[in-house]
């Protein structure tokens, strides 16, 4: 991974480090169903044209649409729908811990089904260090939630098992020569379908009470900035890393919390530096550099 590729994924990082906020301002008056389709559907909106003014089209053939159509369920459809319907039931801190745990599974599924990501003791060691230091990040404190709402619990997990095999599966791409805002656009557009005619089945949102400005402005910037140009990043990291674009996850917290320390003036505690620290030499080990560190060339 370039330094290039690593400032995509820090930007991807600091959009969707916003995405947990959003949700839960927008939960509290909006049903999930209807806030992932909102989320999906306003992504859309902003996509279609930007692919037009760009000079692009969407594509023609029928195996990219299937494509698009399967990382969108595995994407957007199934793991926005849990994870939305999660939060408003545990914290969004322990579901932001659960959802660390996507590179654990990403590793674990690129191993069984790919040739050139196979587990290795720095993969393993980084994933695992990463993972500990978004704990220590976020706190002890938020790990007395686990036992209590199980369900809920559980489908964030299900929820990173989905992005997981997006990562996975989204690598094709790259070898069906789809640019990223294309993928972005198709999946988007794909998941609005799934997603509306569900959320106006089943939570009749023409019923719904128009929701109030803050909740309104939290579902816009959840569509614009959380999802479609985050999507844009994302599937450019993708088609440039791989699966390795799940290490996201563990640079979410850090995100959240270096913006609280520049925005919003909060206190950078010695668990941060320590959550921070962690963090980063897992991700070093992921990369390769932990070891060329400890062991320089000769």
């Amino acid at each position: 991974m370039t330094a290039r590729v690593w400032g995509l994924l820090i930007a991807l990082s600091i959009l969707w480090g916003g995405s947990f906020f959003f949700i839960g301002l927008a939960v509290r008056e909006w049903p999930p169903l209807s806030i992932a389709a909102s989320r999906v559907v306003i992504a859309a909106i902003i996509l279609l044209p930007a692919l037009h003014l760009l000079g692009r089209r969407l594509p023609r053939d029928p195996a990219i649409w299937r494509a698009c159509l399967v990382i969108g369920l595995l994407n957007n459809v199934i793991p926005f729908t849990l994870i939305i319907w999660a939060q408003g039931q545990i914290p969004s801190g322990l579901a932001s811990i659960l959802n660390a745990t996507t590179p654990i599974w990403t590793a674990l599924v690129a191993h069984v089904f790919t040739s050139d990501e196979r587990l290795t003791p720095n993969r393993i060691l980084g994933v695992l260090l990463g993972f500990a230091g978004v704990v220590a990040m976020l706190g002890p404190d938020l790990l007395d939630g686990l036992g209590h709402n199980v369900p809920a619990q559980c489908a964030v997990l299900l929820a990173t098992l989905s992005y997981a095999c997006s990562g996975v599966y989204g690598r094709r791409f790259r070898r069906m020569q789809v640019e990223p805002i294309v993928v972005a656009t198709g999946q988007l557009s794909l998941s609005s379908l799934v997603l509306l005619p569900l959320a106006l089945l089943v939570d009749h949102a023409w019923l719904l009470p128009l929701p109030s400005l803050q909740a309104t402005a939290a579902l816009l910037a959840l569509g614009i900035l959380s999802t479609a140009l985050a999507y844009v990043l994302f599937f450019r990291v993708m088609a440039a890393a791989g699966s390795n674009v799940n290490l996201v996850t563990l640079l979410v917290p850090v995100s959240a919390i270096l913006l609280g320390v520049l925005v919003l003036d909060e206190t950078l505690s010695a668990r941060h530096l320590v959550g921070i620290a962690a963090v980063a030499l897992g991700l070093a080990a992921i990369d390769g550099r932990l070891l060329r560190w400890i062991r320089p060339a000769r």
